[in-house]
């Protein structure tokens, strides 16, 4: 399940979470009107964030890559949560490292 903010640098606000898209544009567009006269401040944010609120536009690609994993996993469970369990955060991290342990084993068979 994806989940979205938005964010006014300007009013340094951040929009509560939410799960789709068409309910993002309504939060830009609602503090847009509401705060701004319509007009569209400079810097906007909006985007996907992961299950700890972090925007994966920001993060590392190592990093956005164990979230996105982490959050698939946690979703198994309670999908319009928030927060990480460890078990989730564990089991990506042993997915990562696999995936790099199988790489190097077929690059050392290759030579």
């Amino acid at each position: 399940m994806r989940r979205y903010r938005y964010r006014c640098t300007v009013c340094r606000t951040t929009s509560p979470v939410v799960l789709n898209l068409a309910d993002l544009a309504a939060e830009g567009s609602t503090h847009r009107l509401t705060l701004h006269g319509g007009h569209i401040p400079d810097d906007e944010a909006a985007g996907e964030v992961d299950r700890l609120g972090r925007w994966y536009a920001t993060l590392p690609p190592l990093t956005a890559m164990h979230a996105r994993i982490a959050d698939g996993l946690s979703d198994l469970r309670d999908p319009k949560g928030m927060g990480r369990p460890f078990w989730a955060s564990g089991s990506a991290a042993l997915v990562l490292g696999s995936a790099t342990a199988l790489t190097l084993l077929l690059i050392a068979a290759a030579l």
